[in-house]
């Protein structure tokens, strides 16, 4: 009776373990979708752990000292690695392009890992995006249900009437329905053009471009000069740097205030 006393402690101390953590989170951190996307494979028994199939979506797990596999592979732990990147004007967002164009992805160090992009930029935009393989902080980061702000500072033709900055808050019509910014600011104003500043909470394809031009204004110049708390600054065109423990902090914290979880 003693010795069965002994190793349900043993067991208690095991599940109570810093390292053990749910097992969708473990998946999702290791790049293999969102935490949503992570359950769905553990209740279609796709995922294994030390050779047993698990479908319970309260099962914890040790990715350090338990083998964890998903369809047969076998889950590697990987260190959590976040990026700032300074996409240049003629590279992609997307991790897959058909026409072989240079990628956000490949100007950082990643070896094997699967890395995901936060906050896309299209083809002719330049600016800041985070690149990680936390897949889990990633769809926080993206999804429009945390509202994460964006900031962008754009050059247009025509210098703007307050009317038209009116517009750019209250809402615009696009295809895909009523858009809007949170903040528009004028830098400066020259002889043809003007520079604003400009944040979002929601990030639709091309959208400041759209918005502005149903107002009459030409995106001549746009770079996204913040994501949440982190910006920008001096970081050159095509480089990276490595994000501070404080900026990776803030970025869970500004995706998680409205999480009800």
């Amino acid at each position: 009776m003693p010795h069965h006393h002994r190793r349900e402690k043993r067991n208690k101390s095991s599940e109570a373990s810093p390292t053990r953590q749910r097992l969708q989170k473990v998946l999702a951190s290791a790049g293999l979708g969102s935490r949503r996307q992570c359950e769905e494979l553990i209740v279609a028994g796709r995922v294994e752990i030390d050779r047993r199939v698990v479908r319970e979506l309260g099962t914890r797990a040790d990715p350090e000292t338990q083998e964890i596999r998903v369809d047969g592979q076998l889950l590697h732990a990987t260190r959590p690695v976040y990026f700032a990147v300074n996409k240049p004007v003629g590279v992609v967002s997307t991790n897959r392009d058909p026409s072989g164009r240079p990628r956000v992805i490949d100007l950082v160090p990643g070896g094997h890992v699967r890395l995901f992009t936060i906050g896309r930029l299209d083809l002719n935009s330049e600016g800041l995006i985070l690149v990680t393989n936390d897949g889990e902080l990633a769809n926080r980061l993206t999804h429009p249900r945390y509202g994460v702000p964006k900031t962008y500072r754009v050059q247009i033709a025509g210098r703007p009437s307050p009317e038209i900055l009116r517009k750019l808050q209250r809402g615009v019509h696009l295809a895909e329905g009523v858009v809007r910014a949170e903040r528009v600011s004028v830098k400066s104003r020259h002889k043809e053009s003007a520079i604003l500043e400009i944040v979002l909470r929601e990030g639709r394809n091309r959208e400041i471009r759209r918005m502005l031009a149903r107002l009459g204004h030409k995106v001549l110049h746009l770079t996204r000069t913040a994501v949440g708390p982190v910006r920008l600054e001096r970081l050159p065109p095509g480089s990276w740097r490595k994000l501070t423990h404080q900026e990776i902090h803030a970025l869970r914290d500004s995706s998680s205030h409205k999480d009800q979880c």
